[in-house]
Order: C-alpha cells, then sequence, then structure tokens
C-alpha cells in the first residue's frame, strides 16, 4: 500500500465556473492525481440524484467526501436538527460515490468555536449518522477565534477517545500549530490512530493573518514541509492525503499545471 494522492474538487469547481460539477468529465483525465475528494456545495442540496448519478457515470475514485462547510457553523448557531438533515444528504450522496471518509468542519465561520459546547455536543450525533453509512467522520483542525483547532482536538478526544482527524497543513500553520505534529508530546496523534487524513496546502500569511487565507500549492507559501514528509514516511502513514490548493481562475479556467506540479512533488517528497 502506497500513499494516496487526491485533488480536492474544491480546488476545481468554484463561483467563477458556476459550481458546475459536469467539469470534472473535461477536467479528471487532464490531471495525474490517484482520485478526488469530493467537496459539496450548498447549491447542490436540491439536485443530489442527478448528482450522484453523474458522478458515479465518470467511475472515478472518490474516497473522501468533504462535508458542505457550513454544516457546523448551522449547529454553533443552535439548529442541530437543519444540520443532521443536511449531514445525512452529504452522507447519502458520500456512500453512493463510494466514499469511505468524510471531512467535517465541526465548526465554521464567524461564530467559529465560540459555541464548542455545542459543537463537542453534535459531534456524536454525525458520527452515529456516519456510521450507518459505514463511513468514517473525520473532524478538521480547522480555524478558531476563541481558542486553537489542538486545543480543541484535545477537548474532542477527552470526551470522545476513539475519534478521527484530518490534518490541514495550512489550518495548522496559520495558528502557529504547524510545528505541534512533530512534537513528542502530540504522538498520540498518530501512535493512537486518530490521524487518518491530511490537506497538504500551503500559506503565505504569517500568524492568525487573516487577509491571508487563501490555499497555495505546495512550495508557493512559507511553510516548510520537509519535517512534514518525513513525519509521513518516519509514522509508515499510508492513507490519503489531498491538494486543495486554488486552481479556478477569475475567468472560470482552471490551472490543471499548477495542480499537477503539486502532485509532482508530493510524490517526490514521499519517494
Amino acid at each position: 500500500m502506497s500513499n494516496q494522492i487526491l485533488c480536492s474538487t474544491g480546488a476545481l469547481i468554484g463561483r467563477p465556473n458556476g459550481r458546475d460539477y459536469h467539469l470534472l468529465e473535461k477536467l479528471v483525465p487532464e490531471l495525474k492525481f490517484d482520485g478526488l475528494e469530493f467537496m459539496f456545495y450548498s447549491d447542490w442540496y436540491d439536485d443530489t440524484e442527478s448528482l450522484t448519478e453523474y458522478l458515479t457515470s465518470l467511475k472515478l475514485p472518490i474516497p473522501v467526501l468533504h462535508v458542505q462547510k457550513t454544516i457546523g457553523e448551522v449547529v454553533s448557531e443552535g439548529d442541530l436538527d437543519l444540520a443532521k438533515k443536511r449531514f445525512e444528504i452529504n452522507a447519502k450522496v458520500a456512500s453512493k460515490i463510494g466514499a469511505k471518509k468524510m471531512v467535517l468542519h465541526l465548526w465554521n465561520g464567524k461564530i467559529s468555536d465560540s459555541k464548542f459546547e455545542r459543537s463537542m455536543a453534535a459531534y456524536q450525533e454525525f458520527k452515529d449518522i456516519a456510521d450507518s453509512f459505514d463511513i468514517d467522520l473525520l473532524i478538521e483542525n480547522v480555524l478558531c477565534n476563541v481558542k486553537t483547532p489542538m486545543t480543541r482536538w484535545i477537548e474532542l478526544r477527552e470526551k470522545y477517545p476513539d475519534i478521527h482527524f484530518i490534518f490541514d497543513t495550512k489550518m495548522a500553520k496559520f495558528h502557529d500549530e504547524y510545528k505541534l505534529l512533530f512534537e513528542p508530546e502530540y504522538s498520540w496523534l498518530y501512535e493512537e490512530g486518530h490521524i487518518k487524513h491530511y490537506h497538504v496546502n500551503d500559506y503565505g500569511g504569517g500568524y492568525m493573518d487573516w487577509d491571508n487565507l487563501r490555499v497555495l500549492p505546495v512550495g508557493a507559501g512559507n511553510i516548510d514541509f520537509d519535517p512534514f514528509f518525513k513525519h509521513i514516511k518516519d509514522t509508515g502513514y499510508e492513507g490519503t492525503m489531498t491538494v486543495e490548493a486554488t486552481a479556478v481562475r477569475s475567468d472560470g479556467t482552471v490551472d490543471t499545471k499548477m495542480l499537477n506540479n503539486c502532485y509532482d512533488e508530493i510524490k517526490r517528497r514521499l519517494s
């Protein structure tokens, strides 16, 4: 087994090209990746049947689905029922397209982790739904405005000892928590098997630099990836990792060359 390097469909489909998932048919043959991480957008809640039929017809490996981002925000605002309804739709799509992992922003948006007690309680509700579809639910280290992602992970692990995470390099760097992944104090993250997926993204800003949140390709920001890839090899991680670098240009065209360069760079560093 070896690492499976995925491309996020969020890097390919965005507002400039109308979030048209039908573009995948043209774009994917131009990519070198081993599969896709499918980003679910809010536009598609009334179109899931056509969406899943289209995706399955492409016969592409899609091992990971990224849950629609504002679900965690809805939880924080106090509407758990609506959040669960939307999450279940995401889970049904994931199941139909063959995804075995779901990435969730358990908190999100301006409200972020300011109502973390609601997020903490909602986790089990989401986990039960994911389990019913035989899908592994992964909580991302998304940006916080009260505490930090690692602090929130520790709180979640204390309550849910078997919880699984997805580590995003950009999110970690934003909070100056990137190096924690390599420190002995946090070896429980991999020794206990909590991390099941990685987002490999670069970052061009400083500590909590809200004006520089753009997702950059590996090598285009200020993250030192040498210790990261050493960590991947030293820990024997052979799971999935996703490139999310924004490739959609303002005119809606997609820079597939940039994404393929990311793939080549990651492959080179893993070899």
